[in-house]
């Protein structure tokens, strides 16, 4: 790929670093507020950022069928997984990585521990599960 592919990623990271950053999603107490149920800012974001997204899949599908793809075995657990870590870290990988660049030294944990974690998937997979991850390469 040429550079300036590379680079209009790194603009797009940071422009979404900073923003995410400036309305407080990378903030601890913030995903503490989403997850107890306590401000549902966060939680009505993500809902109009679904729709949204759903409303670009209709507009440029441009009539075609979008390929369902089957529930995965690990999926539902993969999931709790997800959403346990986040609760518990207050964020999610992307996040993670905004939270460093914040000065948020907790988030060095985080970061080691999706990169363990993404480790001992391989395996974890490889070992005892072996399912067929679709497109994902295990």
């Amino acid at each position: 790929m040429a550079i300036g592919h590379y680079i209009k990623f790194i603009v797009f990271g940071l422009l979404m670093g900073y923003i995410v950053a400036r309305i407080g999603f990378a903030d601890y107490s913030e995903v503490h507020r989403l997850f107890t149920l306590t401000d549902y800012r966060m939680l009505i974001t993500f809902i109009a950022a679904v729709l949204v997204a759903m409303v670009g899949f209709i507009v440029f599908a441009h009539g075609k069928k979008l390929q369902k793809k089957p529930l995965h075995k690990g999926t539902i657990i993969g999931g709790v997984m997800f959403g346990t870590g986040w609760a518990v870290t207050g964020a999610c990988p992307s996040i993670a990585v905004i939270q460093l660049g914040y000065g948020y030294m907790p988030a060095v944990i985080t970061v080691l521990g999706i990169l363990l974690g993404s480790w001992l998937y391989r395996i974890v997979h490889r070992r005892w599960f072996n399912w067929d991850t679709g497109a994902c390469d295990s």
